[in-house]
C-alpha cells in the first residue's frame, strides 16, 4: 500500500524502481494529490516520464499525455524529458506532426539541440516517420555527434533505399574518427550486397576481422549475404563455416545465394544440414530450396518439399512459393499440373504465378494454357507489353500467323 509521499523525498526513490503499471498509476495519482505535478518544476514530471518508459510494455500514449500536461503547466522541457517524449512519438501513429512540434520546442524554445542525445532522438523520430531529409537536416546541424548519431542516419538511409548515401555516411563516420558499431557495420554490408559493391564489402570485412575476433551472428549473416549475392560462393561458404553462431537468417543467406546461382543440389545439402542442426526453416528458406530445385530440374524433390511445407514444417505457403512451383512445373513441361495447382490454391494468382506458366507454355508450345495465362496477366496489368510479345512468339511457333498479326 502506497502512502502519501512528502515533496521530493520518497517520490524519486519510488519512481526510480521498475514498477508494475498498477503501482506506477498509484504513484502517479499520489504525486498529483501531493501537488508535485502542479508546480513548474521539471523534476517530478521527468521522474514519471522515466518510470513510464521503463515499463515492461511502455505506454507511449501515457508518456505523451504526461509531457503535454507538463507543457500546459509551463514546465519547461529539459534534455532529460524531451528525448523520452520524442521516443514515445516515434511509436505513435501521428509521428510527423508530433516530430515537428517537438522539434520546434527543442530548437526554438529551449535550444536543446546541442545535447547529442536530444538531437539523436529527433533524428531517430524523423527516420521512423519516413522523413529522411529532415533527419539529415538535424544531423548535419548537430554541433557534436556520437556513434549513435552516425549509426541512426546510416541505418535510416539504408532503410529508405538511399544505399549509396548510407555508404558515403559510413565512410565519413570513419574519417571523422568514430568507431562503427555492429548495427552500422551490418547496415553497410547490406548496402554493399544490394549494390553488388564487392570491393567495398571486402574492405568492411577486413575491418571486421581486425576489430572483432568473434563477430556476432548479424555480422556473419551480412557477410554471407554479401558474398552470396555477389557470386563469391566459396567465400560465402567459408564465412558460413567460420560463424561461431548461426540463425535462420544466416542459413537463408547461403541457401538463397546458392539457389540464385544455380547450385540446386548444394542447396539441398545445406537444407538437410539446417534441419540436422534443429534450425526451424521459414518461408524464405523454402523459397530458396524451391528455386534451387527449379534450376536443377529436381521436380520430384520440389513437389515433396512443397507438400511438406505446411504438413511437416508448419510453414505457410505464400504466393511466391506457388509462383516458384508454377515456374518449375512450366519449365518441366507439366503445364496441366501447374494449371491444376493454380486452380486449387487458396490465393488469387499474381503476375509471378501466371508469368511462370506463360514462360512454360512458350517453351513447350502450349497455346491453350498460354492464352489463359496471358488473359490473367493482362487483367493484372493491362499495360504489360511483354505479354503481347510472348503471345506473338507462341502463335508464331504454332504457325498461327493470323493471331500474330492480331
Amino acid at each position: 500500500m502506497l502512502s502519501l509521499p512528502p515533496p521530493y523525498h520518497s517520490l524519486p526513490d519510488l519512481l526510480r524502481q521498475r514498477l508494475q503499471l498498477r503501482r506506477l498509476l498509484a504513484a502517479h495519482a499520489l504525486a498529483a494529490v501531493a501537488g508535485h505535478l502542479s508546480l513548474p518544476d521539471p523534476r517530478p514530471h521527468t521522474l514519471l516520464l522515466v518510470a513510464y518508459s521503463r515499463l515492461a510494455r511502455p505506454r507511449p500514449a501515457a508518456i505523451l499525455l504526461l509531457f503535454r500536461s507538463s507543457l500546459r503547466l509551463s514546465v519547461a522541457p529539459t534534455r532529460h524529458s524531451l528525448p523520452l517524449a520524442v521516443s514515445a512519438a516515434a511509436s505513435s501513429s501521428i509521428q510527423l506532426p508530433l516530430a515537428l512540434s517537438l522539434h520546434a520546442a527543442v530548437a526554438v524554445v529551449r535550444s536543446l539541440l546541442p545535447f547529442p542525445h536530444v538531437a539523436n532522438a529527433l533524428v531517430s523520430l524523423y527516420v521512423k516517420a519516413g522523413r529522411l531529409e529532415l533527419a539529415l537536416q538535424v544531423f548535419e546541424g548537430m554541433p557534436m555527434r556520437d556513434a549513435v548519431s552516425w549509426g541512426t542516419v546510416v541505418a535510416g538511409c539504408a532503410k529508405t533505399g538511399w544505399l549509396e548515401e548510407a555508404m558515403g555516411l559510413f565512410d565519413r563516420m570513419r574519417e571523422e574518427g568514430f568507431t562503427p558499431d555492429d548495427v552500422a557495420l551490418a547496415t553497410v554490408l547490406s548496402c554493399c550486397a544490394q549494390l553488388g559493391a564487392l570491393e567495398k564489402g571486402r574492405e568492411v570485412h577486413e575491418y571486421i576481422k581486425q576489430s572483432r575476433p568473434r563477430p556476432n551472428v548479424f555480422l556473419c549473416t551480412g557477410l554471407v549475404d554479401l558474398y552470396a549475392k555477389c557470386g563469391c560462393l566459396e567465400a560465402a561458404r567459408d564465412v558460413f563455416q567460420a560463424c561461431p553462431d548461426r540463425n535462420v537468417f544466416t542459413w537463408n543467406a547461403l541457401i538463397v545465394g546458392l539457389a540464385m546461382h544455380g547450385h540446386g543440389t548444394v542447396v539441398l545439402e545445406y537444407f538437410d544440414r539446417m534441419l540436422s542442426d534443429r534450425i526451424q526453416p521459414d518461408g524464405v528458406t523454402f523459397l530458396g530450396v524451391l528455386i534451387g530445385c527449379s534450376h536443377a530440374g529436381l521436380v520430384g524433390m520440389a513437389r515433396r518439399l512443397f507438400c511438406e511445407m505446411e504438413s511437416v514444417h508448419n510453414v505457410s505457403r505464400e504466393l511466391k512459393h506457388y509462383g516458384c512451383m508454377a515456374d518449375l512445373l512450366g519449365r518441366a513441361g507439366l503445364i496441366e499440373e501447374a494449371m491444376d495447382m493454380v486452380r486449387n490454391m487458396p490465393l488469387e494468382g499474381d503476375s509471378y504465378v501466371w508469368g511462370g506458366i506463360l514462360a512454360g507454355c512458350r517453351m513447350h508450345q502450349n497455346v491453350e494454357a498460354a492464352e489463359i495465362a496471358a488473359r490473367r496477366l493482362l487483367e493484372l496489368n493491362p499495360d504489360d507489353s511483354g505479354v503481347y510479345s510472348a503471345m506473338a512468339g507462341i502463335y508464331a511457333d504454332a504457325g498461327r500467323w493470323e493471331d500474330v498479326y492480331n
